[in-house]
């Protein structure tokens, strides 16, 4: 991971640097897929509330161009080095606990084949009759390469199907594939 560490209107020491250092190395080894840190420390003279304001800037980039910011301020830089860092752990985490929850779509069945069989334009939504019998709930948003305003009754497609709350729904749903005839 590349570091950068600065100051301004702040001679930097030793001292800050190295925690800044040791506080991005834990970071890094909780939360592997760091790309890139930045740490400014910044003395703001005309802060609003208080004079001489200590201000630590901890800024990480993830892939997919993804940054997180804590910005905080203290009396001290140690304390503004501090807050930055563990508002910044909390995001990381809070960030590690959403991917976690996401579950990706896998298709755990087969495309399968049916007709569709009733289309409600004004409410967005329809019902595809499928091989073997049985209705299966569509959005319009499940559809891909037809047009929903286009659609009518007895259009063959293919489709995944998962359980939805009421009943099987169609996950995705798409234009049949024209079947050479056999010669």
């Amino acid at each position: 991971m590349n570091l950068q560490i600065e100051s301004r209107n702040v001679a930097m020491t030793p001292r800050w640097k190295t925690e800044i250092q040791e506080r991005m190395a834990h970071l890094h080894k909780v939360q592997d897929d760091l790309t890139h840190g930045r740490v400014t420390l910044l003395k703001n003279k005309h802060h609003k509330q208080q004079k001489n304001v200590a201000e630590a800037v901890v800024v990480v980039t993830l892939p997919g161009r993804r940054t997180i910011t804590a910005r905080k301020t203290a009396k001290t830089f140690e304390e503004a080095i501090r807050a930055g860092f563990d508002a910044l752990a909390i995001e990381l985490r809070k960030l590690r606990e959403k991917r976690a929850r996401t579950a990706i779509r896998t298709p755990s069945i087969p495309a399968l084949r049916g007709v569709i069989s009733k289309v409600y334009p004004r409410k967005g939504y329809g019902f595809i009759l499928k091989e073997g019998g049985g209705e299966v709930y569509f959005h319009r948003n499940a559809l891909h390469g037809l047009v929903f305003t286009e659609l009518e009754d007895g259009v063959e497609v293919v489709f995944e199907m998962e359980p939805g709350k009421e009943g099987p729904q169609a996950t995705t749903v798409n234009p049949a594939p024209v079947l050479a005839a056999k010669q």
